[in-house]
């Protein structure tokens, strides 16, 4: 009778860690569906602007191309180079900006992960 008394005792406790486990999951679960989806918004948002900006970029630089080319019409040639020159030193500095960015991006669900993180300092004994 005693080991039938202690298994029915070791059942509830086992419930009751199974439905905190579930808790748990449950809610790192939202956090990480939320952050998907800010996630997404961000990328949407930042890849809408980047094209349009893109577009009215290009737009600008053939306007300003034309313009300078025109006044220097004479020396055509030497203002067409001196623009391929400026143009291909706005790129190196936009490619190394764009390196930087990309080496300190931060890991993505990183508040889902700290969650975890803490959820196991706090159940380890």
């Amino acid at each position: 009778m005693d080991v039938d008394h202690e298994n029915e005792a070791q059942q509830p406790s086992v419930k009751r860690l199974g439905s905190a486990f579930a808790g748990l999951m449950q809610g790192h679960l939202e956090l990480l569906g939320i952050e998907l989806q800010e996630e997404k918004a961000r990328a949407i948002k930042l890849f809408l602007l980047a094209g349009v900006s893109l577009v009215l970029g290009i737009l600008i630089l053939v306007g300003i191309s034309a313009v300078v080319v025109m006044a220097f019409w004479d020396n055509r040639i030497a203002a067409t180079i001196i623009l391929c020159l400026l143009y291909a030193i706005a790129l190196g500095v936009c490619l190394s900006m764009v390196m930087r960015i990309i080496k300190e991006f931060t890991q993505p669900f990183q508040a889902t992960l700290e969650e975890l993180a803490r959820d196991r300092e706090r159940l380890m004994p």
